[in-house]
């Protein structure tokens, strides 16, 4: 069994796993947000390597997930779903309302296991097909 723990990271830290998962062919700035020094960025570690990271940003009670990532050689394990729950559970305590994603369209199922609904908004950015999901929260 591997040890796991999630933790909350310096942004810098999510980078080299948004490149080699995101956008590996493209440049490395490519994964680089704007507001990254703004978020609050959470990594989780399996056996002492960080293997998916996960960026959160908010706007009152609204809050948006971004550049949520598993390693490549780490995928299917489990990972993006403890990170999940620890980002849902994070936003619920501190008051949110809302959580949302701009969810690339090959993913969508995954968030809808979390209750996470499809909206209607549509977009492509980097010819990869996304739709804005969301999480209504009733504290």
């Amino acid at each position: 069994m591997r040890k796991v723990r999630i933790e909350q990271i310096n942004f810098d830290l999510t980078w080299s796993i948004r490149h080699e998962v995101m956008y590996p062919n493209l440049p490395f700035d490519t994964i680089k947000l704007a507001n990254d020094p703004d978020g609050i960025h959470f990594g989780l570690y399996a056996n002492d390597q960080l293997t998916a990271v996960v960026s959160l940003f908010n706007s009152g009670p609204v809050h948006q997930f971004r550049k949520f990532a598993t390693r490549v050689d780490a995928q299917g394990k489990g990972y993006g779903t403890l990170l999940l729950k620890h980002v849902i559970s994070y936003v619920k305590d501190v008051g949110a309302e809302r959580l949302w994603c701009n969810a690339r369209v090959s993913a969508a199922g995954f968030y809808s296991k979390f209750g996470f609904k499809e909206t209607d908004q549509l977009s492509q950015s980097n010819g990869i097909d996304f739709v804005i999901m969301e999480l209504q929260l009733y504290n």
